[in-house]
């Protein structure tokens, strides 16, 4: 016999001793955790609350949600979750009622309808109690009548990408079932890691426009491309809202040239990106506080990346005389506006010895500092790579300074062989699952051109002639997601793969050699 006090410890509470036992008294033998809810409804007696069936209702669905059966591990289709009960009730605020201060909660109860939730949350186990809100129920609806959300939000007057973050919310809380993220690594990738083999959010890295207000030496572009067709930039934006809901992941995208806010449409293209719940970067340079004020007035951006090249003298031989004294000051203001930033270095030669002073200088200006190798392509091939002796030195050095160096990021793949042979715990890699090229992230040009990376010419397709998901889906695409044959044995394969666009720049076959400045054996 299940001991109705433990089903129903608020309303025992609220009942007193007395009322509590002659109402079970006048029940009889034999009463039911089911059959309680019905009891009191009937009774009307004084010292029973009006609100009390409702508030037994929603303890016998706790009460149902803690034995129920084990939840699926997996699904191949958004469900919802199996334990969820959804109590409709005629008085609002009862869920305050099962707290420790129902005492207090008591006035705020009043006569009204709502819905109660109570469910299992799938990866605590922990029961959840919560009134529904609006979007939990617009959620639930379109599971259980298996409705398109594009139609939703047509419907509905609103972009796509608000139900998808109504529905990711919704997974959030545990209330609705997913499948896992279908960007996943091949099975047999060697030191496989869910870490590291399953991504969870798809990036568009979009150059705008060519248009720059500087004229780096290392650029690695300076064709003359026409800026992005703004007919084409919001259906775009439509298909990777559903490019990324048919893999069960998040769409990001990174807004970049040139200079991103030199593209004419640039603010409405981040309004139409924002409306669409996609999470948005800027990689671009220095621009006025009115600009950054326009665009945090739309949606904070996941982070601003500027580029420095070392030290004063050094950069602005690269970049231009006054870029680094613009560039920190740009920094110190992101950073006084709640604005998310960072700092990219392409590392050359003649700048490698700068990187850790030049930490030194960024330590409370900027969030961080990574670096990527110099790429010799375009005008980049004019400068200078250090040797594979030299770079690996650099790079055990840049593992010691992490530890004194709050600022310093890991980016290089080649890091994870220092941190491997120092006893570290190894990283996500250039982009969090080795090299990501046509992985978790494509490369999109100004006239259309889809790169697999934007380092290196790596050419899948182009967007103003085909969709994203033909072109994610290409042979090509598929190539520079396998990486290197050469690197196949490797157990940091996961994590590494070198880098593509160096193993090119140095007139090597990226798809069957490896990055000749790896200095570890396959094992």
């Amino acid at each position: 016999m299940i001991n109705l006090s433990e089903v129903f410890p608020c309303c025992r509470a609220l009942l007193g001793v007395k009322v509590w036992q002659r109402i079970l008294d006048n029940a009889g033998d034999g009463l039911e955790p089911t059959g309680f809810p019905a009891v009191l409804y009937e009774l009307g007696e004084p010292g029973v609350p009006p609100f009390l069936p409702g508030l037994a209702q929603i303890e016998l669905a706790g009460f149902q949600v803690r034995t129920a059966a084990p939840m699926p591990d997996a699904t191949d289709k958004p469900m919802l979750n199996p334990t969820l009960q959804i109590i409709p009730v005629t008085w609002t605020n009862l869920v305050n009622l099962l707290t420790r201060s129902r005492g207090r909660d008591l006035a705020r109860v009043k006569p009204g309808n709502e819905y109660i939730l109570v469910w299992r949350e799938p990866a605590t186990g922990c029961v959840r109690v919560q009134a529904a809100e609006s979007c939990d129920l617009l959620a639930i609806k379109i599971i259980i009548e298996e409705l398109d959300p594009d139609d939703v939000a047509r419907e509905s007057s609103v972009p796509a990408g608000k139900i998808d973050a109504i529905m990711r919310e919704a997974v959030w809380k545990g209330l609705v079932l997913s499948p896992p993220s279908a960007l996943c690594r091949e099975a047999n990738v060697p030191g496989r890691d869910e870490n590291y083999s399953v991504a969870d959010v798809f990036t568009l890295q979009w150059h705008l426009t060519q248009e720059c207000d500087l004229h780096c030496r290392h650029c690695y572009d300076r064709a003359n491309r026409a800026a992005f067709p703004f007919e084409r930039a919001l259906p775009l934006l439509d298909e990777l809202g559903s490019f990324c809901r048919s893999r069960f992941v998040r769409g990001q995208v990174s807004l970049t040239g040139g200079n991103p806010l030199l593209y004419p449409h640039f603010f409405e293209l981040y309004q139409a990106a924002a409306e669409r719940e996609l999470m948005i970067a800027i990689l671009g340079n220095a621009v006025e506080r009115a600009d950054v004020e326009r665009i945090v007035a739309i949606r904070m951006p996941v982070y601003y990346q500027v580029s420095l090249e070392g030290l004063e003298p050094h950069n602005d031989r690269i970049r231009g005389a006054g870029n680094y004294r613009r560039t920190i000051a740009f920094l110190r203001m992101l950073t006084g506006m709640g604005v998310p930033n960072m700092v990219m270095l392409t590392l050359t030669r003649h700048n490698m010895d700068q990187v850790i002073p030049l930490a030194d200088e960024l330590e409370g200006v900027t969030d961080g500092m990574a670096f990527n190798r110099l790429a010799l392509f375009g005008e980049g091939a004019a400068l200078e790579l250090p040797t594979p002796i030299e770079y690996r030195l650099f790079l055990e050095e840049y593992v010691r300074a992490l530890e004194s160096h709050a600022v310093l990021g890991l980016k290089d793949n080649l890091l994870n062989t220092v941190l491997e042979r120092s006893g570290k715990e190894l990283f996500g890699g250039c982009a969090g699952y080795g090299c990501g090229a046509a992985f978790n992230f494509v490369s999109i040009l100004s006239d259309g051109e889809v790169h697999a990376c934007r380092k290196f010419p790596s050419l899948i397709g182009n967007i103003l002639t085909d969709s994203l998901e033909n072109v994610y889906s290409s042979d090509a695409a598929s190539r520079y997601r396998s990486g290197s044959s050469a690197c196949a044995g490797c157990s940091l394969n996961a994590v590494c793969r070198g880098c593509p666009a160096i193993t090119a720049s140095l007139g090597l076959d990226p798809f069957s050699e490896k990055d000749p400045y790896c200095f570890r054996n396959p094992s």
